[in-house]
């Protein structure tokens, strides 16, 4: 996929109910560039104002093979820097890492201290957009389930110049017990309006999804193909018929 680069994020975020076992919030993101990345990761919960927000999330920060920092309650570890970059968690049961990285692929998990359950969100900042390296390449994978408790993937396109995104919702192709059969997926912009929705990958924008290279494996999972002005951007992955499952929500940039 030599096509792929970096989209360059302000911030990335994550909200969606976090159970137990498989069904916790993980949220993937790629370091991209020449030089390290300084972030910020938050996990909230309670300050969300939300009916059934989770009252204590833990946050686990991982690369590909090793888990690299976690945190519960956020006064207790690195208490100075993370007031220092002017935007710590309002509730101090929340959860939040930061930590400079090199290139390469990293996994923030959010679960709930002592079992609990909950809507949570989790982002990852970007603190050094001068530096030649970007946040890319976002996925997120939990339980999706009806009214609140769907999967929304925000993002921010910096720049000034549109980038062309490719927004995928994976379901029956993950390997998975218990995977959402027929995800649905929405585009918003940042007025809340929708400027996108497909339902079934093949009934829309089947040859420009395939010119992409990154065309869903089963028919029934869903993409959108879009070129982006700069701004903030949510997806939103329901299943079709309020069905409920595991899904994947997954945001590429593309290059011509």
């Amino acid at each position: 996929l030599s096509n792929l680069a970096p989209t360059t994020l302000a911030n990335i975020s994550t909200r969606l109910k976090v159970g137990l076992g498989d069904n916790v919030l993980i949220g993937g993101f790629i370091v991209g560039g020449s030089a390290p990345k300084r972030v910020l990761l938050r996990a909230l919960g309670p300050s969300l104002g939300l009916p059934g927000g989770l009252a204590d999330p833990t946050l686990e920060l991982h690369s590909a093979n090793a888990l690299l920092a976690s945190n519960n309650d956020w006064q207790t570890d690195q208490k100075e820097e993370i007031v220092a970059t002017g935007i710590p968690p309002a509730n101090a049961k929340e959860s939040a890492i930061v930590a400079t990285l090199d290139p390469g692929a990293y996994t923030a998990i959010v679960n709930g201290a002592g079992g609990g359950t909950g809507l949570a969100l989790v982002e990852v900042y970007d603190l050094d957009q001068t530096s030649d390296s970007e946040l890319a390449n976002i996925s997120t994978r939990g339980l999706v389930g009806t009214g609140d408790n769907v999967l929304i993937g925000g993002f921010i396109i910096l720049g000034e110049d549109s980038a062309k995104a490719v927004i995928r919702a994976l379901g029956p192709s993950l390997p998975l017990s218990g995977a959402l059969a027929n995800p649905t997926l929405e585009l918003y912009n940042g007025n809340g309006m929708v400027i996108a929705s497909n339902d079934d990958w093949r009934t829309d924008q089947l040859f420009a999804i395939s010119a992409t290279g990154l065309q869903p494996t089963n028919d029934a999972e869903a993409a959108i193909v879009s070129t982006l002005p700069p701004g903030s951007y949510t997806a939103i992955v329901r299943g079709a018929d309020n069905t409920t499952g595991l899904a994947l929500v997954e945001v590429y940039h593309l290059t011509d």
